[in-house]
């Protein structure tokens, strides 16, 4: 607006809208005053006007407080220098009356009024996201091989279009990071996919038909994975140079990575689960575990090795063929089939006592109870416990693209930002990645 004051009038031309009168005559012969321009001032315009002393205006209306020479005056300094560092400008303006500086503000007010009800942005109404939180520390590792994907209002159901479903997953990769990569860019669009074709032949949505779509979706893959390790996928050949295992073989044969995948709908949670990765449902101040880790030591699991002809060896830990500390994975060519891809599928209802979902990598759940980590993230919804100052710019900064940081919560960020300092404080040697989702319904 302060540009507009200074186009209307400038110091050689009077005032336009000033009729010959006694009154007006006065006015054009008042002294030039200056005006203090400040960037990006809101309020009164963005500028402070110096007015001549008087009292009050014939009519009876009063005039703005003058301002003494120390708030208008500038040093010889500034005025060599072109005016303030700060931004701050200075100009000179004829005197305008209150008519037209009354007129000029509620022009400009109208303008930008109007430009932002033009915008597209400004008319569509805000969307309704969970609240989330993201966090992911390479950790004591020297290789960050775990990958985060969210992804808001991914699908929607085709029975009620107003139905978003929001998309949380968490990949740990072992061997490389190329396949979790893959998974991250590639897992959410195959369920999508699935989804649609479940809607348009069965349009329903029961525990059977998620348990069909999830366990399509991860064999889809864990063919693409199978694909790429070997060569088949065309980016292979541009990725050659950047992955240290160098996709060759065997070394790239022995890359694969975990997947535990969360589906957030308004009356469901789906959980789709392959390996150690977990996920955790805090209801009512209790942690409710919403998948089982896969590990090679679990009866039904020792028991499927060892049906299809693998052993489990124990070598720092059970470890299929002595190798692998997980007994389904995506990936892994030279396990198949002692290591599976199938995942385990749990539908839960939603209830108004749910206060979060925890997905983490298996460098939070080796040092941090279930309980306990449901703990930290309800304090931190709480608002009773926040992450330290120099964490949470930390995690201000721009995430990665598939982290959904543009729409991250503070309550939920700091419960993540904790989980993974408690994790690194209690010495987890891998790689820490947390994603806390805020359940609770407004109230």
């Amino acid at each position: 607006m302060a540009e507009i004051c200074c186009g209307v009038v400038s110091e050689t031309e009077a005032d336009p809208t000033c009729k010959p009168s006694s009154r007006a005559a006065r006015r054009r012969r008042m002294e030039i005053r200056r005006f203090k321009f400040v960037n990006g001032g809101g309020g009164g315009g963005g500028f402070a006007g110096a007015y001549p002393r008087g009292g009050e205006a014939a009519g009876g209306r009063k005039r703005r407080r003058p301002l003494d020479a120390s708030e208008v005056s500038c040093s010889d300094e500034e005025r060599r220098g072109g005016g303030l560092g700060d931004g701050r400008l200075w100009r000179k303006a004829a005197s305008i009356s209150d008519d037209s500086l009354s007129l000029i503000r509620v022009t400009a007010m109208t303008t930008a009024l109007s430009r932002t009800l033009s915008s597209p942005a400004a008319l569509e109404l805000p969307k309704e996201f969970p609240k989330f939180g993201v966090s992911s520390v390479c950790g004591r590792r020297r290789e960050m091989e775990d990958m985060v994907a969210v992804h808001p209002s991914f699908c929607r159901r085709r029975s009620d279009p107003t139905t978003e479903l929001h998309y949380f997953g968490v990949y740990d990769g072992h061997g490389c990071s190329h396949v979790a990569v893959r998974c991250r860019e590639r897992l959410h669009e195959l369920i999508r996919e699935e989804l649609v074709v479940a809607n348009e032949e069965e349009g329903g949505s029961c525990p059977t038909e998620w348990t069909a779509a999830m366990e399509r979706s991860f064999h889809k893959m864990d063919k693409e994975a199978i694909a790429f390790n070997e060569g088949a996928a065309a980016a292979a050949a541009a990725a050659r140079e950047k992955c240290r295992c160098e996709l060759q073989s065997p070394e790239c044969e022995a890359v694969g990575s975990t997947a535990v995948v969360a589906i957030v709908t308004p009356d469901k949670i789906i959980v789709a689960n392959c390996g150690d990765s977990r996920a955790v449902l805090s209801r009512k101040g209790k942690a409710i575990p919403l998948s089982s880790d896969h590990k090679p030591d679990r009866p039904d699991e020792l028991n499927r090795i060892q049906e299809a002809g693998g052993r489990v060896i124990y070598w720092d830990g059970p470890r299929v063929l002595g190798v692998l500390a997980m007994s389904r994975a995506i990936g892994d060519n030279y396990l198949k089939p002692y290591v599976s891809c199938d995942p385990e599928v749990t539908v839960m209802e939603r209830t108004a006592d749910d206060d979060c979902l925890i997905l983490a990598s298996d460098g939070l759940w080796d040092v941090v109870s279930n309980d306990t980590a449901c703990g930290v993230a309800r304090m931190c919804l709480r608002g009773k416990i926040r992450a330290p100052p120099e964490d949470a710019a930390a995690a201000a900064k721009p995430a990665p693209a598939g982290m959904g940081g543009e729409r991250s919560d503070r309550a939920c960020s700091d419960a993540s930002l904790l989980l993974t300092k408690l994790a690194l404080a209690r010495h987890s040697t891998d790689n820490v990645s947390v994603v806390v989702v805020d359940l609770r319904r407004p109230s």
